[in-house]
């Protein structure tokens, strides 16, 4: 893992909290986890963000899920941005392959790829872009339990 901004671990701006790493790699996979385990636990300690447990792991799982797919589908490295602001976690993951995932159909029988239904499940918004080299994937969540979401979740 290689950190952005010269070792700075912390980049301010405005009222955001950003980190970056690039990651290389299969055993990156777990570093990726702990970096955002890391990340999430300074918000709470350092900057008195908080974080309820279930972002902690929902933050977790969506970094796991896309940098596995980085890892599996790209070649080199990829870079991983965290970026707190407003009650959330931005999760974005550049990569240097062009293609841009599908999401696959709901189908229970299926064995694999349903690593993007998770993420989007879990997230407040989810966007793909396509860059001048490969593409950057953004996906938030929310630090703290919705209520009106889960409301309108269970009604469903």
């Amino acid at each position: 893992m290689k950190q952005a901004a010269d070792g700075e671990d912390w980049a301010l701006s405005g009222e955001s909290i950003a980190v970056s790493a690039a990651f290389e790699g299969t055993e990156a996979i777990a570093e990726a986890r702990a970096y955002a385990r890391s990340f999430l636990r300074d918000l709470q300690a350092v900057h008195g963000v908080p974080v309820q447990v279930r972002a902690m792991g929902n933050v977790q799982l969506v970094v796991s899920e896309l940098v596995t797919n980085a890892q599996k589908y790209a070649p080199g490295p990829y870079l991983l941005t965290l970026e707190a602001d407003g009650g959330a976690v931005a999760v974005t993951v550049w990569d240097s392959e062009p293609r841009l995932p599908v999401v696959q159909g709901f189908d229970p029988v299926r064995v694999g790829q349903h690593g993007l239904e998770i993420v989007m499940a879990l997230c407040r918004s989810f966007e793909v872009h396509r860059e001048p080299v490969g593409k950057r994937i953004r996906a938030t969540v929310d630090l703290a339990d919705n209520p009106i979401r889960d409301v309108a979740d269970r009604a469903l």
